[in-house]
């Protein structure tokens, strides 16, 4: 899960600004009654490619990846949002959808987090976002696909990637066949697929310092017209690729009093079986918390995570992960590196583990 919010009142550039005041009327002058999801066969590659009539969408690559001894985190992230205000707009100025990035880089080492972002409207060679395959193109930062690999280049203000990505394992169709339920009413539902166990090589950039490295990734795509329901405050959600080769996704939604509203995820086992778990099969339990020196907001970074397949305890490789993406989609969140333990205490994978609503209300 990924988050986008309406953006907070920041200082920005004349062209930021204009960008972000389009997104916020334009969500609430074309917020009309979302409808019902229906299930539906998922095509591939066509589905790796953008859907521009649903109002949200999001690619989101997570992973691990080595350079000898030095150990890095990765996130990279491209939104699509259709600004429903604007749709009937004739010119080509109008901004009827918006490209959104974020990527950072989790320095294990040196125990620090790089971020940066990037918005613009889609059109003018500057931001795309083809419907027939995944190929996005934002400014200079870009996700393509070309059969069972996926590249991204990302050259940002203190960091670099330049990463290949290649398929080891076949689509894992979240919720029931790709149609993933996200709240207490059947229109909280999204259309989501991941790649996990993503086979990682190229390079990192780090303050002008190369490093050649290689690990795992794992890429969730979804895209809905509602997801949060109007109780939710924000949600924790992991996406962890076990060494044996199997898949971990947990996840729930909180209301404002911290409970569960929601919960979900799946478990796909090394041979390929598939168990996605049902309302009430995952309970989230913090164990340890960090308070933010930026948002003063108080994160889990050490969590008990009952699921079906296992007790895990899910572990922070640094506490400070919270990214700062008010210039964009207007939130503030945690997201970082993570360590997955089993119920005896064995390390028995890595990934990313997601916490939204604590700095403030997630407002979709």
């Amino acid at each position: 899960m990924r988050p986008l919010a309406t953006p907070a009142p920041l200082a920005h550039s004349p062209v930021r600004r204009r960008l972000l005041q389009a997104l916020a009327a334009g969500m609430a002058a074309g917020a009309g009654p979302a409808f019902t999801l229906p299930a539906r066969v998922l095509q591939f590659p066509r589905d790796f490619g953008a859907h521009p009539d649903f109002r949200t969408e999001w690619w989101y690559i997570t992973g691990h990846a080595n350079s000898g001894t030095r150990q890095f985190g990765f996130q990279l992230t491209f939104f699509r949002s259709r600004v429903d205000g604007t749709q009937g707009m004739a010119s080509k100025f109008a901004a009827k959808q918006l490209i959104f990035a974020h990527a950072a880089v989790t320095d294990v080492a040196g125990n620090k987090l790089w971020h940066d972002q990037r918005i613009a409207r889609e059109g003018f060679d500057i931001a795309s976002a083809s419907t027939q395959g995944m190929a996005l193109k934002l400014r200079d930062w870009s996700l393509q696909s070309q059969g069972r690999t996926h590249s991204a280049r990302l050259p940002a203000t203190d960091f670099a990637l330049n990463l290949q990505f290649t398929e080891t394992q076949p689509v894992l169709l979240q919720g029931q066949q790709g149609l993933s339920r996200k709240g207490p009413e059947e229109k909280q539902a999204s259309y989501y697929y991941s790649l996990p166990q993503l086979a990682t090589s190229g390079s990192l950039q780090i303050k002008g310092q190369n490093f050649d490295v290689s690990g795992k990734a794992w890429l969730d795509h979804e895209w809905s017209e509602e997801i949060l329901h109007p109780d939710a405050t924000g949600w924790d959600w992991i996406g962890m690729n076990l060494d044996d080769g199997s898949a971990l996704t947990a996840f729930r939604l909180r209301d404002k009093a911290g409970n569960t509203l929601w919960d979900g995820g799946s478990f796909r086992s090394s041979q390929g079986d598939v168990y996605p778990f049902s309302k009430g099969e995952v309970i989230f339990k913090p164990v340890r918390r960090w308070k933010s020196p930026l948002s003063q907001a108080s994160y889990p970074v050490e969590w008990l995570v009952r699921t079906p397949a296992d007790i895990y305890t899910v572990r922070a490789v640094i506490d400070n992960q919270e990214l700062d993406s008010r210039q964009s989609t207007g939130a503030i969140y945690w997201e970082g590196l993570s360590e997955l333990i089993d119920s005896n205490g064995k390390r028995v994978g890595r990934g990313y583990l997601e916490m939204t609503g604590y700095a403030a209300a997630l407002r979709l």
